[in-house]
């Protein structure tokens, strides 16, 4: 049987937002998901252009264990890492081998939970991980269509099913004025966060447009043309509606040595 392949769009040696300490983050190619919001539209295509082994992969990031003292270690990211399952399975696996600590930083479109192939798979995959960094962009269904293209249904299940198996999450939510702020709506998501025993840190993201030459270059019409990015007021509020100073504990995991 032939190795697992991972296809990569870039890495990022010292990453300090995408996990506790400091990060390698390897950034997988391709994502189904169509947020309005996204600024790195250039990884939703899945090209095959950049094949790497798990070895390979890992044998790069665990070149700069020396920098993970403390509570760093290996982000996997995207894109989408689910629609790369087994590849980031496999690294995981590497890493745990080394005492590396492990996050996936995921939208959760993929999960699958009515497909018993494919939870075995996951199953596998969590067995290694140490954190799951989740993006919960709306709490509402119909919203959460429009925000991105797909339901939100299995990505809320997803939710549940890490913290139900005892893995340490992050919540992160995008806030962008007139899409993603509104009250009721944050009090929901809050709601929905207080029922997850394992959240360790919830995060509010403010909107930004650092990523729209991105759309332009690759001649995408950006649907947020002309949105503007939210106040430190209406970051703040937010901050307060989802009782972000609840979760101050960083996640324990696996140290490099």
């Amino acid at each position: 049987m032939s190795e697992t392949l991972g296809y990569i769009h870039s890495v990022e040696t010292f990453g300090l937002v995408d996990g506790p300490g400091v990060r390698y983050i390897i950034f997988l190619q391709g994502c189904a998901m169509r947020c309005q919001y996204c600024h790195n539209p250039e990884t939703w295509a899945f090209t095959k252009d950049t094949a790497s082994t798990p070895q390979e992969a890992f044998t790069a990031a665990y070149r700069y264990r020396n920098y993970w003292r403390g509570n760093g270690g290996l982000t996997i990211s995207g894109g989408e890492p689910l629609l790369q399952l087994d590849f980031v399975s496999e690294v995981f696996r590497l890493a745990r081998a080394k005492k590396v600590q492990t996050a996936l930083d995921t939208s959760a479109q993929p999960f699958a939970p009515d497909n018993a192939e494919w939870m075995a798979r996951f199953d596998r995959l969590l067995e290694n991980t140490d954190l799951v960094i989740l993006d919960l962009k709306e709490i509402d269904d119909e919203k959460h269509k429009k925000l991105t293209g797909h339901s939100n249904k299995n990505i809320l299940a997803m939710a549940q099913y890490v913290a139900a198996r005892g893995v340490d999450l992050w919540v992160r939510h995008v806030l962008v004025p007139g899409l993603t702020d509104d009250a009721d709506g944050l009090r929901q998501l809050d709601a929905f966060i207080k029922t997850l025993p394992t959240v360790r840190r919830v995060e509010i993201l403010p909107y930004h447009t650092l990523g729209l030459f991105k759309w332009q270059n690759l001649g995408i019409p950006y649907p947020l043309d002309g949105v503007r990015v939210p106040t430190a007021e209406e970051v703040e509020t937010a901050e307060q509606l989802l009782h972000v100073r609840d979760y101050p504990d960083a996640p324990k995991g696996s140290t490099a040595k």
